[in-house]
């Protein structure tokens, strides 16, 4: 095994370097923000209460707008998860009888109740009169001739969205220049329609962002890549001013919008783990390209390959077995820093339609830039894996996994 483990990293070098690369030129444009707006110890104060001036808050969102090449952006500890903050994106560009094209197939299992898909709950697109349409990709890509077709003949169409990782599904992510490519598209019909990007696993990745490449709006989580390791919750939204303000007032109320939203002592973190995110970023890439390269070796399909350019953190690993998954799953519980003592097992999650598997011995609760694991219980048993604040640590999780499957 050790043999393997060893050949296993020398295939990973050349990738490697790139990932090293984009992680500099990445820090470097985050160093800048910070010297540009003038970052002093004052920012990391907190406020209490309604959160009215909190000097530190309004600067990183500043930073983030900067970084992300935006108008504005929306830093907030009030969006709960990845989900509400790519929740409020979509009703941002949104009224009673305009539509959402979603040109990626159907959205992120969690963000399906929020169309509508399912109507069990409340305060979906249903309740407010919008309408959603959904257009399969094409050979793994956006099919650019339908969505000129649907923009051009439905007029009630204001909201084109993309989903930039592959979610629970076996398509690879979207690159830049899909998303280049829907924007293009898009516009060259009606320049009044709000291309989103649901932008999870994707920030830092390359040396652009959607926002950077046509998108007008993208959202995400904060306990994933931007959020460095250290943010405790939290999620942000950044794209043209318009379309910020309104995805404000949608997370907390009309006429409140973005005055409200205390920080509570976390501007510090939040500040920090920005700072990070880049070179965290790295780490969580190379973890993924390792465990590629090692799964790899040992017989079992990966994506990406070990060759592969990367566009998001996630890889998968088809094991083809539900005990295989609930193996590896395991090892890398027990291969984690917190919790490893921990049995994983299948369950019923929210937002879900099945059972589900997840590993993740994180300092952060559900924090997925931190080493973890998880899979859908259904065919045809993909187990999906992320994360990794440091190299070391996520190599040692991946052969803790294989350790255990091969028990």
């Amino acid at each position: 095994m050790h043999d393997i483990i060893r050949a296993a990293e020398a295939a990973c070098q050349a990738q490697f370097q790139k990932i090293d690369e984009v992680a500099e030129y990445r820090s470097n444009a985050v160093l800048a923000a910070f010297s540009k707006h003038r970052v002093s110890d004052s920012y990391f104060a907190g406020t209490t209460g309604y959160g009215y001036d909190d000097l530190g808050r309004d600067k990183l969102e500043a930073i983030y707008a900067d970084v992300f090449g935006t108008e504005d952006a929306l830093v907030r500890l009030q969006f709960v998860n990845g989900t509400h903050a790519i929740g409020c994106a979509m009703f941002a560009g949104l009224r009673t009888g305009d539509t959402l094209l979603s040109v990626s197939g159907h959205p992120y299992d969690t963000l399906q109740s929020v169309v509508g898909l399912n109507d069990k709950y409340p305060g979906s697109f249903r309740d407010f009169g919008i309408n959603y349409r959904m257009l399969e990709l094409k050979d793994g890509k956006p099919d650019l001739h339908a969505i000129h077709t649907a923009v051009c003949e439905d007029t009630t169409i204001k909201t084109v969205f993309l989903q930039r990782s592959r979610g629970y599904t076996t398509r690879a992510a979207l690159t830049l220049d899909d998303i280049r490519a829907v924007a293009d598209c898009v516009k060259s019909v009606r320049d009044d329609i709000c291309v989103l990007v649901d932008n999870c696993y994707g920030e830092f990745v390359e040396r652009e962002e959607p926002t950077m490449c046509g998108a007008d709006l993208m959202a995400g989580s904060l306990i994933k890549n931007p959020g460095g390791g250290l943010a405790a919750g939290g999620g942000y939204v950044a794209g043209k001013a318009k379309y910020v303000e309104a995805a404000a007032m949608r997370m907390t109320v009309p006429g409140i919008g973005r005055e409200c939203g205390g920080t509570y002592g976390q501007n510090r973190l939040l500040y920090q783990g920005f700072f990070f995110a880049p070179h965290t970023t790295a780490q969580a890439l190379k973890t993924a390209v390792f465990c590629a390269s090692l799964l790899s070796q040992l017989g079992y399909q990966v994506s990406p390959s070990v060759s592969e350019a990367r566009h998001d953190l996630i890889q998968t690993v088809a094991l083809g077995d539900p005990e295989l998954v609930k193996k590896f799953c395991r090892g890398v519980q027990a291969g984690a820093p917190v919790d490893s003592f921990v049995t994983p097992e299948p369950y019923a999650m929210p937002g879900y339609d099945c059972d589900v598997i997840m590993a993740a011995g994180a300092f952060i609760q559900g924090s997925s830039i931190e080493l973890s694991a998880d899979a859908p219980m259904r065919e045809p048993y993909l187990v999906y894996l992320q994360g990794g604040l440091t190299y070391e640590s996520g190599k040692a999780g991946i052969i803790k996994a294989v350790e255990y499957m091969k028990k």
